[in-house]
């Protein structure tokens, strides 16, 4: 795919002070490249997953309310599926989704977050009988737009990561991570990550709608904390087995942003954050600094502030083998309509390629994958054919789409 322009966030030391500038030239060469399948042309969900849902060897899509079957896609109805028109005006009930083996039968389950607040559900996959799938509460509420279901203590378990209220008390959050118990059919075991919410101290990231979440090691203790745009959560010691809430970090890092993800930009040794913006124009880094009353301070620089809007998810991840996480966000079309900034132009889904320069700083630059798609508020990059080479898989208001990796011979 030839493009007219590229883009570099390129990262400078100036009196002191690191930055980022863009520049517009030919875009050069990559071995890149991307086959796009269009699974359905209609507006389901935001978010998806992947699994063998079926047993026969081929990888399925998951997008809340149904499933797509290889290679054919032929769709069957996991519950009742909704009729959400061309998204300008509504909603889907499937804000984020992913699939496990919850129950331990060896079938792939799909744990769902219909809408920010309401409650989080798994279905238990029928082992291939028909009708919809068995439904079980994980709980009642599952506040923050970005809630995470990853391996939080490096142990190869999974486990859920967000806010949660008590009903019907929305200043009254907490965050936590929750875990089936001995009986996964029952409300999942809930654990602090964070003190509850009082009257005189609002926890953050807690609430309905709260914008930006994120996992990763932000103290360097090899231990994955909890981030938030207000500060983070370092982990203890003791790691899952703590019972008390972890303590708190203050920092500013950032505003309404989607996934917030440890990355060491500068190569100084200490992580910094990268956040997309998840209703405006921007892609932002956070530079970790020097401590100051016992937590270091983050400085915000920009990478792109004009190049796409309304990046409500973000992935990092080695698209192209050469060692380094690259970036993949894109456009979460008409996330509130027409009343975003940039909210009619093109769905664009991009990877940005990083490189790191002799002076230890990362550059990315964008590589257009597609204009007609875009990202919703969750989506998938694992290698789906088995090729070796990482695909996309995306769901959102113009559809369900599958991206490919291909590689042309250097």
């Amino acid at each position: 795919m030839v493009k007219r322009y590229w883009l570099t966030a390129a990262l400078t030391v100036s009196a002191g002070l690191v930055g980022a500038f863009q520049v517009e030239a030919k875009e050069p060469e990559t071995p890149v490249s991307w086959k796009k399948t269009v699974i359905e042309g209609k507006f389901r969900a935001e978010g998806v997953a992947i699994a063998d849902v079926n047993k026969d060897g081929k990888p399925d899509v998951l997008i809340g309310d149904s499933w797509y079957e290889a290679p054919a896609w032929t769709k069957h109805d996991i519950r009742k599926p909704g009729e959400f028109g061309d998204g300008l005006r509504s909603y889907s009930e499937c804000m984020t989704c992913w699939t496990d083996d919850i129950n331990g039968d060896g079938w792939a389950d799909q744990i769902v977050v219909g809408f920010p607040g309401k409650a989080a559900y798994w279905y238990e996959n029928p082992k291939g009988k028909p009708g919809y799938w068995p439904r079980h509460e994980i709980s009642p509420s599952a506040c923050n737009e970005t809630p995470l279901y990853t391996d939080l203590f490096k142990d190869g378990h999974r486990v859920l990561v967000m806010g949660t209220q008590p009903m019907g008390k929305e200043k009254e959050g907490q965050m936590a991570w929750f875990t089936p118990g001995s009986d996964p059919t029952q409300l999942w075991e809930k654990h602090a990550v964070s003190e509850p919410s009082r009257p005189d101290k609002e926890i953050p990231g807690t609430q309905r709608y709260s914008h930006g979440l994120g996992v990763g090691d932000l103290n360097g203790d090899g231990r994955q904390d909890v981030i938030c745009t207000a500060g983070w959560w370092e982990q203890p010691e003791s790691g899952r087995p703590a019972t008390t809430a972890w303590a708190f970090h203050p920092a500013s890092l950032g505003d309404a942003v989607a996934d917030m993800i440890a990355y060491d930009v500068n190569h100084d040794g200490k992580a910094d954050v990268i956040n997309s913006s998840a209703h405006r124009y921007g892609i932002a880094w956070f530079e970790q600094g020097a401590k100051k009353e016992g937590s270091p301070v983050f400085t915000k620089h920009d990478l792109f502030p004009d190049l796409v809007s309304e990046t409500h998810a973000l992935i990092a991840v080695d698209i192209n083998g050469d060692g380094l996480k690259d970036l993949v966000t894109g456009k979460r079309f008409w996330s509130h309509g027409r009343s975003e900034p940039g909210s009619d132009k093109p769905a664009h889904l991009y990877w940005f390629e990083a490189k790191r320069g002799a002076d230890g700083l990362t550059s990315f630059t964008p590589r257009e994958i597609d204009d007609q798609s875009g990202i919703g508020t969750q989506f998938v990059v694992e290698d789906f054919n088995a090729d070796g080479l990482l695909d996309i898989v995306t769901a959102n208001k113009k559809g369900v789409f599958l991206f490919e990796q291909a590689r042309a011979a250097k």
